[in-house]
């Protein structure tokens, strides 16, 4: 079989898959698979990077602004959906996939349109609660919309091929244990934080988190591990200024990124984070009581409906940006943190939520797909 991977832009479309895309080489080794992205996106470094073939095409997103600059823009990406057609036409013709998959982002436009009028059968995977503009047009010509989560349904036509199939998770999260991970971290009975905002960080979270991070570095009643992001190289100063040194106390964990997310996920108590759609699959799986901060710097708003997802399962508390303050946040997690009972039930109702086998899911809706249209 051959599979056509179309998604870029963000990790949060090219991660889930290359997830896959990885499932399927373990399962079917002769499978013959080929990425298309967008030249100069974050696919072009972490496709290679997992030892994919890929090719590429020149796209970009329309502008809302009226700006000059803005106008310019929208006139070069009216003529790139040309020109980006043309190359998604060549490199099908080349490749002669079985199927194409759309993972979201400009670029699953170009290719999965050219690859339906060419007669190749089509699926989308929406990551999101809320699904991107891309993926409502691409729905009307797909075999199958896979959706993460059920909510997203309601948002696609209704003659769209729905079926949850769950967010890929990675094989470490699923397999992830509290107590190894704990003691691997050096975490005792205390609670244990997990905060964090992106490899970049959020200037919000890290600026509300400090304060809190402070008090405990004082009164030593909780445990943290924060990673405030490149962007954030300052946040050390900025606790040190409410007086607390990082450097002097044993219960906190504070760096620049997290890259052991299975153990320190796995050993909290209580996340802290933005509402990425693979983050938020991953602390189902764990079944992790959340206060979730979406960024209402992303389109569609999409990560508010991600968190309002959990929040309406009883699975965890929202913090829109707009209300953020210092002492809310610590209110929010010092009442969690307080309230066993209400930890245990967030716990198991995340959980509930969590879709294990999304891979498993996703491949088989692929061959069946292909099955029906040989």
């Amino acid at each position: 079989m051959k599979i056509l991977f179309a998604g870029g832009g963000t990790a949060g479309h090219i991660n889930p898959a290359l997830a896959v895309a990885g499932y399927i080489k373990e399962k079917a080794p002769d499978t013959e698979i080929l990425f298309v992205g967008n030249r100069g996106g974050m696919e072009q470094t972490l496709v290679p990077k997992a030892g994919f073939k890929m090719e590429f095409i020149s796209i970009s997103g329309f502008s809302r602004s009226l700006s000059m600059k803005s106008v310019k823009h929208n006139v070069e990406t009216f003529n790139k959906t040309f020109t980006a057609s043309k190359e998604a036409k060549r490199i099908i013709s080349q490749f002669n996939p079985d199927i194409c998959v759309g993972t979201g982002g400009y670029v699953s436009g170009p290719v999965l349109r050219t690859a339906a009028k060419m007669g190749i059968p089509t699926v989308i995977h929406e990551q999101n609660a809320y699904p991107g503009i891309t993926n409502k047009m691409l729905a009307r010509t797909a075999k199958r919309v896979m959706l993460a989560v059920k909510d997203a349904e309601k948002y696609f036509d209704k003659k769209a091929r729905v079926v949850v199939t769950g967010n890929p998770v990675r094989g470490e999260i699923i397999k992830a244990d509290r107590e190894k991970a704990r003691k691997k971290l050096g975490v005792d009975e205390r609670p244990l934080v997990l905060s964090f905002g992106g490899s970049l960080g959020a200037r919000i979270l890290n600026e509300n988190m400090a304060a809190l991070i402070a008090r405990s570095g004082q009164d030593k009643a909780y445990q943290h591990i924060h990673a405030y992001g490149g962007h954030g190289l300052w946040f050390p100063d900025l606790v040190k200024k409410k007086g607390t040194d990082i450097s002097e106390c044993d219960n906190l964990d504070i760096r620049e990124y997290i890259d052991d997310m299975a153990d320190c996920m796995a050993a909290a108590d209580l996340v802290i984070s933005r509402a990425g759609a693979i983050t938020l699959s991953e602390i189902q799986v764990l079944g992790k009581p959340a206060v979730l901060i979406p960024s209402p710097n992303v389109a569609e708003n999409h990560q508010y409906h991600n968190a309002m997802a959990l929040v309406n399962n009883g699975a965890a508390e929202i913090i829109e940006e707009k209300d953020l303050t210092e002492d809310l946040l610590i209110e929010k997690i010092d009442s969690l943190l307080k309230n066993p009972e209400r930890l245990s039930s967030f716990a198991k109702n995340s959980r509930k939520m969590a879709i294990a086998d999304a891979n498993e899911r996703i491949w088989s809706v692929i061959k069946s797909v292909v099955s029906n249209s040989i």
